[in-house]
């Protein structure tokens, strides 16, 4: 069965965005940005919300001309790598990607059940769509060094708790990563 990651920024105060949605506080330093190319490497399917893929769309396909090696390696890799778009809104999606209306949750079973490898799911209300039906297997938290005081949650209130079990953290210049499995 195929693994499901949630990774994501977040303020320390919780937030993935600040209240008029930037996210310009999430910069990763070199060594935080080669560690995400490195995960994105090891991926079968990145899933997308609607939000989250657009986002990406906006910017990683149309660099500029003095983007970093390191953001050239990972806009081959967002571009190149199969991902599935989840929107009831968006009527096509381009760069390896598909397009999926239908209901996300029934969608991640079908996918985890199709395979062995390492999915993740980017953008906080799909992820908050998937935790409560305990869909996702890992959280990979980045933790910056900032306070928003407001702006979307990374994640979702829940009718009951999930456990979880630490099993790595990680410091990086910009962030500190929590890495947990879901019990």
């Amino acid at each position: 069965m195929r693994k499901l990651i949630y990774d994501f920024g977040v303020s320390l105060d919780g937030y993935i965005n600040d209240r008029d949605g930037n996210i310009d506080w999430t910069d990763p330093d070199d060594e935080l940005h080669r560690f995400h190319n490195d995960r994105f490497r090891q991926l079968e399917l990145s899933l997308h919300g609607r939000r989250m893929y657009e986002l990406m769309a906006k910017y990683w396909p149309h660099l500029p001309d003095d983007a970093s090696p390191i953001e050239r390696d990972f806009a081959e890799l967002w571009t190149t790598t199969p991902k599935v778009v989840f929107s009831r809104t968006l009527t096509e999606v381009h760069w390896n990607s598909r397009l999926v209306s239908d209901d996300a949750v029934e969608e991640v079973r079908r996918l985890k059940a199709e395979g062995d490898g390492v999915m993740e799911v980017g953008g906080a209300n799909l992820a908050a769509s998937l935790i409560p039906h305990g869909l996702v297997d890992e959280y990979q938290v980045f933790v910056s060094p900032v306070l928003l005081g407001g702006g979307t949650p990374m994640f979702p209130p829940l009718e009951k708790r999930v456990d979880l079990r630490l099993v790595e953290t990680r410091h990086f210049a910009t962030a500190v990563m929590l890495r947990y499995l879901a019990d």
